[in-house]
């Protein structure tokens, strides 16, 4: 199985230190040509292209200008390590022990703007381009066109690495669209997860995103394999409901 969540637009301020073993993300010749283009906008296009405020379209502004490769443990840091926020709440990545972060490496996937997709242990620099954002790098109309092709080369050939034929999608719409579901020799399942209020179920974002970081870990530390693995996931008071589910969308409940 192989687990694909979304970055965060929260970073850590003083990440904790990485582990030994860090590499670096495969598509760093496209991160450098994005970068390269947002290098050329100015303060105002930045912040209306991204509807942020004054002051984090200037350190962002700043974050690109001080991009540079190549990436080493002294100006970059492990992915999984610098990215916060709920999902990454739920994931608690820094309590993972030795060999759980081993094959987080080899099972999880985080879907980037800048990036394209990240292992756990990539080192990053710290940014924010979110997938949506309009943003055309050469030919290429937008970061979901320019992204495409290499996230499903790269989604299938892990796939066949693991000899897995299931993607556990737990990220968001705007960064799974990034994934070309048909180039894909597998199926995705994708979790919703929803909370019991005065006899309706509804999704509120804030738990949400937490328990789709609760669902990754799960899934690393049970080493969780197939659909079935999954409906056992019964963290922070969210249990299966076969009523409510799908094969390839199991709904997950919790009473308030």
């Amino acid at each position: 199985m192989l687990i694909c969540i979304s970055p965060s637009k929260t970073l850590a301020d003083d990440p904790a230190p990485g582990p030994v073993a860090q590499t670096v993300p495969d598509f760093l010749p496209q991160s450098e040509a994005i970068i390269r283009k947002l290098n050329r906008l100015s303060l105002k296009k930045i912040k209306s292209s991204m509807a942020i405020s004054d002051k984090l379209a200037a350190l962002n502004q700043q974050r690109y200008r001080d991009f540079s490769t190549p990436f080493t443990p002294e100006n970059a840091t492990p992915c999984i390590r610098l990215f916060k926020g709920d999902v990454y709440d739920g994931l608690d990545a820094d309590s993972l022990d030795v060999d759980s972060l081993d094959y987080a490496q080899n099972h999880l996937r985080i879907l980037s703007g800048l990036y394209g997709v990240l292992r756990p242990l990539d080192l990053i620099q710290p940014y924010r381009l979110e997938m949506g954002t309009n943003l055309s790098v050469g030919r290429k109309r937008n970061l979901y066109q320019l992204w495409q092709d290499h996230i499903a080369a790269h989604i299938a050939a892990h796939l066949e690495a693991i000899d897995s034929d299931i993607v556990l999608n737990l990220a968001s719409q705007e960064y799974f669209k990034a994934v070309d579901v048909t180039r894909l020799p597998a199926r995705v399942i994708t979790p919703a997860f929803k909370e019991e209020r005065n006899g309706d179920l509804v999704m509120i974002s804030f738990f949400a995103k937490k328990a789709r970081g609760m669902m990754a870990r799960y899934a690393i530390e049970n080493r969780i394999h197939d659909g079935a693995g999954i409906t056992g996931f019964v963290t922070d008071g969210y249990r299966f409901s076969s009523a409510h589910s799908t094969a390839d969308n199991p709904v997950f409940i919790r009473s308030s």
